[in-house]
């Protein structure tokens, strides 16, 4: 689609040859259904005014997509008022006229003379269509055009409205991810500065990681929506930083069924989720800090489950920006077709799980 012109689908096709042929049909039906029948007209047989019916039904529908296209073009905002009604009524005439003549062929070819109804005397009516378009006999295509023309200007600002919706709601999910930003930073600087003394290589390999992170967390222009093992490579770098920070103290298992590797997840919805429990989990333990990440598939559903054992979830129950940050990015992505649950698990400690519609680049 250009900037200027909105194309039509061939969803939008079926639905104008729907729309027309119907219209046609049920002309034809009260036609059939007419007290005077037939007789009322100079005609052949009843079926000449049910072929002329479809004929000026589906001579609108093939028009039908170029008038949605002038309306797309010439919409408001794209061009002048003046050049705008001229281009439209200049059309609108050219269309109107080209349509009657055809109909006035097809009358023609069908009747032998223009269809009216019988004079006992007077002369036999000719064919002279040109004669009558100087008449304006073409008002009513005419009018017909102009309905075509306000269905096409509704169809266009019901489609700038799904799109103004869309980039509101863009751009409300690049805040949010941009918010994770200046909170991960802080935190991870925070770290930084612990180790500056005790353990200078360590520090050095935590920058390093960190320009990695952040080379990708700054680009706001990124998709909405990665690969699990995408996702899960960004983690990995994290971890490394939060190993290094954690001096030996910190276990990361990870159990990721091979089916859900390809499934879509929203970016960096597991880094905010895996550094709670770390904040709030595994920090606030006397010895090893214990984090799992696990992945599997339910039916429709991909489940992302981050556990540790640290003093449960009460200490967490908040969640603080991370996880605040995290629901608000689900319910912007899924509606209520997504959720982050936080639990305390039998064997202690805290667990969130993410559960997410199933989806891949193939099915979505």
């Amino acid at each position: 689609m250009s900037s200027t012109e909105r194309s039509v689908s061939s969803r939008e096709l079926l639905l104008i040859f729907v729309f027309w042929t119907s219209l046609a049909t049920l002309s034809s039906v009260n036609r059939l259904l007419d007290p005077r029948g037939p007789f009322a007209f100079r005609v052949v047989s009843p079926a000449g005014p049910i072929a002329l019916a479809y004929i000026e039904a589906w001579t609108w529908a093939a028009i039908t997509p170029l008038v949605f296209a002038l309306s797309s073009r010439f919409s408001a905002g794209r061009a002048g008022w003046p050049l705008r009604v001229a281009v439209l009524l200049g059309s609108g005439i050219a269309i109107a006229v080209s349509v009657y003549l055809v109909l006035e062929v097809a009358r023609n070819s069908i009747f032998g003379v223009p269809l009216m109804p019988m004079r006992p005397r007077g002369p036999r009516p000719i064919f002279a269509p040109l004669l009558e378009v100087g008449r304006f006999r073409f008002l009513n295509e005419l009018l017909v055009y102009f309905a075509i023309l306000a269905a096409g200007y509704a169809r266009e600002y019901f489609f700038r409205g799904a799109e103004l919706r869309a980039q509101l709601a863009e751009a409300r999910l690049d805040a949010l991810r941009m918010q994770l930003n200046p909170h991960f930073l802080f935190n991870t600087m925070h770290a930084i500065s612990a180790l500056v003394e005790r353990d200078p290589a360590g520090v050095r390999r935590m920058i390093a990681r960190l320009s990695e992170l952040l080379r990708e967390t700054m680009d706001s222009r990124g998709p909405n929506e990665v690969p699990l093992r995408q996702e899960l490579a960004f983690l990995q770098r994290y971890i490394e930083i939060m190993e290094i920070r954690f001096q030996g103290r910190l276990r990361v298992e990870t159990e990721i069924d091979d089916e859900t590797l390809d499934a879509l997840v929203p970016s960096l919805i597991l880094q905010p989720v895996v550094e709670n429990a770390l904040e709030h989990g595994a920090a606030r333990v006397s010895g090893e800090g214990r984090i799992s990440i696990a992945a599997h598939r339910d039916d429709r559903q991909l489940v992302l489950i981050v556990r540790d054992n640290g003093p449960g979830v009460g200490e967490q129950a908040g969640g603080g920006v991370g996880l605040a940050n995290t629901r608000e990015r689900l319910a912007q992505l899924y509606g209520g077709r997504a959720e982050l649950v936080l639990s305390s698990p039998a064997g202690g400690g805290a667990a969130a799980e993410i559960v997410l519609p199933f989806r891949t680049e193939t099915t979505r």
